[in-house]
């Protein structure tokens, strides 16, 4: 990936870029129309149904997402970018570097960012099953005798999506933003046909509006907040995809196009109620004429699957982030692009989320009652975003911590409001992505730990490297043509699997190559600052090659940089992997409890194979089992 792929487009290349972000970025939030104002006035709220109630509520959607989207997001949270990388890991990394490694603040933001990403995958499940049925509810408006086909077509639409996914998003990716403009146009559309017979409506735009409908309402217009939150559900999307299209054209998208039309679109369902106030079963799909309902379904349905996609899109990008910094298995990862590094396939996820997701919907039912379930995950993921962001502006930017704590404090204000409306739904629904996320969370934590146990436990039993190699240098065995590289965690310890072959074979490589993979902070590394070796002398070296969280180690790779910068060649005929087939042995050792040392083990022993992860030629690998108590 070049370095202008990674950091945003150029200026010749920004309109196709900005038409690609609205297909991929935006789906998520542009479909809230679909159910956000409906839920709104669900009868369980109490809101008695008026045209001050209209207004109020309304008013409360447009100041959602300018506060929270338009300001929040991509004016201020858009400036913490870690190298042009965005989402709530990226920001996890970048507020870590700034403060003291292995301190308690650290430990702390660690903990907040695998949680929070916890919590997308809580998204990840809810929006496809949200989106999709809301959009095929439609057929009750259009086709009623079509009611019981909803479920069933919402399942057949969600599995022909993932089924779809190993095949990659390369070939339909172009079509996303064209379909996606006409959606917004759609929407706009919509809008301002509906404003026209009800221009009245245009005053929500006034504040006074929803603070009036606040006061008046009380503990009733509370729990609104929660319904009123679904407006900006996909804020955390535009974060998350910086990285593939660059903040300069999210804004560009975001102000230009998608902030004006999901306006005119909102405004238009509220002119709609004020002349027919019967519609707020259904406002979306009311406001078309009779004629247009049936292509309105359908390019709704079409734009919610797009919205999925850009959610399991997201989820495979944030596993393997995960698994690049240590907190997830390795797991199979596919590129389905040549050209584009960010676009991947991960069997076990997809599946997962699929299993999940018709769960979810055979349970819920309906857009209704997922709505309860909506929210609390995203809320909580937007919290732990501004206090991450709040680290980053005191301790990588250096404002004055005056300015950032009434920055911060109004964030926050709006940010706790909605998470504390929405953990009112936690009976009804909201348990699901709170259960989920903290199941997850568990895993991640666990996983990390026994990593850190199985590091410590290697460390002790381990031989420094330097001494053992000047000492096999002046007694050597047996020397045998051919190259022999030894991966390992680490550079300053010998290889178990070396001690193995000497143990067993008696014999070292002419050429012998120690190389340690690791993950830093950041998102891409340069090819050119990837390799570092180091000549151990007697024909052995040591190679450190530097990977970011999103980028997928290649051991081929590796050998390809260490023939343009160090002159070496490969022949891979005459190469030789020896990598240490760990096998991990709980035991009442200090660390973990044991049950969650075996749950540890049992992750262990179901990751992917190093030779898959690391694309190791498998007829050229040479396995030598280990044992190791935790």
């Amino acid at each position: 990936m070049t370095q202008t792929q990674r950091h945003g487009p150029g200026p010749q290349a920004l309109p196709a870029v900005i038409i690609a972000a609205i297909g991929v970025v935006f789906g998520d939030i542009g479909t809230s129309p679909l159910y956000a104002l409906k839920e709104c006035f669900d009868k369980h709220h109490g809101i008695p149904f008026s045209d001050s109630s209209v207004f109020g509520i309304i008013s409360l959607l447009f100041w959602a997402l300018m506060i929270v989207v338009s300001i929040k997001y991509v004016l201020f949270v858009m400036r913490a970018d870690n190298k042009g990388e965005g989402g709530v890991l990226a920001l996890m990394a970048l507020s870590l570097r700034s403060v003291r490694a292995g301190g308690r603040l650290a430990g702390i933001l660690m903990m907040l960012g695998i949680f929070g990403a916890c919590m997308f995958y809580g998204d990840a499940v809810i929006t496809p099953a949200i989106s999709v049925i809301s959009a095929v509810e439609g057929l009750e408006i259009a086709a009623p005798s079509l009611t019981e086909y909803v479920i069933p077509i919402t399942l057949a639409i969600l599995v022909l999506l993932f089924s779809m996914q190993k095949s990659g998003t390369a070939k339909v990716g172009s079509l996303f933003g064209p379909i996606m403009l006409v959606w917004f146009a759609v929407l706009a559309i919509l809008g301002i046909y509906n404003i026209a017979q009800a221009p009245a409506i245009i005053k929500a735009l006034s504040p006074h509006y929803a603070i009036e409908f606040m006061l008046r309402h009380a503990l009733q217009a509370y729990f609104v907040l929660g319904s009123v939150f679904l407006v900006v559900t996909g804020a955390e999307a535009l974060y998350a995809d910086m990285g593939h299209f660059g903040a300069r054209s999210i804004r560009f998208a975001w102000y230009g196009l998608v902030f004006p039309s999901l306006v005119l679109n909102y405004f238009g369902q509220g002119a709609l109620l004020l002349n027919h106030p019967k519609a707020v079963q259904n406002p979306f799909f009311l406001m078309a004429p009779d004629w247009a309902l049936i292509p309105l379904v359908v390019v709704s349905t079409i734009a919610t699957v797009i919205a999925s996609q850009a959610v399991i899109s997201g989820a495979f990008s944030l596993t393997n982030q995960a698994i690049q910094l240590g907190y997830v298995p390795r797991m199979k990862i596919q590129h389905t692009s040549e050209h584009e590094i960010g676009q991947i396939y991960m069997p076990v996820i997809n599946w997962m989320l699929l299993f999940v997701i018709i769960w979810i919907v055979l349970a819920f039912k309906s857009s209704t009652n997922l709505a309860a379930a909506y929210g609390i995950a995203v809320t909580t993921t937007m919290v732990i975003t501004t206090i991450l962001a709040c680290v980053v502006m005191v301790k990588v930017w250096n404002w004055n911590k005056l300015l950032v704590a009434l920055i911060i404090s109004g964030f926050l204000i709006v940010d706790f409001a909605f998470f504390s409306a929405n953990l009112i739904k936690v009976e009804e629904g909201g348990w699901l992505p709170l259960a989920l996320g903290g199941f997850i969370f568990f895993l991640l934590v666990t996983w990390h730990t026994g990593r850190m146990l199985v590091r410590e436990r290697t460390a002790v039993d381990g031989i420094p490297l330097k001494p053992f190699v000047e000492g096999l240098l002046a007694h050597p065995p047996h020397r045998v043509q051919g190259t022999a590289i030894y991966l390992t965690g680490g550079n300053t310890l010998v290889p178990v699997s070396l001690l193995h072959n000497l143990k067993h074979n008696r014999i070292l490589h002419e050429r012998t190559i120690f190389m340690t993979i690791r993950t830093l902070d950041v998102p891409y590394v340069e090819d050119a600052e990837r390799i570092e070796i180091k000549d151990l002398g007697g024909g052995l070296h040591s190679v450190v090659a530097a990977f970011g969280f999103n980028e997928t180690p290649d051991v081929k790779d590796v050998l390809r940089l260490l023939e343009e910068y160090a002159g070496m060649t490969f022949d891979l005929m005459d190469t030789s992997f020896f990598l240490a087939r760990e096998t991990v042995v709980p035991t009442k050792l200090p660390g973990m409890s044991i049950w969650r040392e075996r749950i540890f083990a049992w992750m262990h022993q179901n990751a992917a194979k190093p030779t898959d992860f690391f694309s190791i030629p498998a007829n050229r690998v040479v396995e030598l089992g280990t044992k190791i108590e935790i």
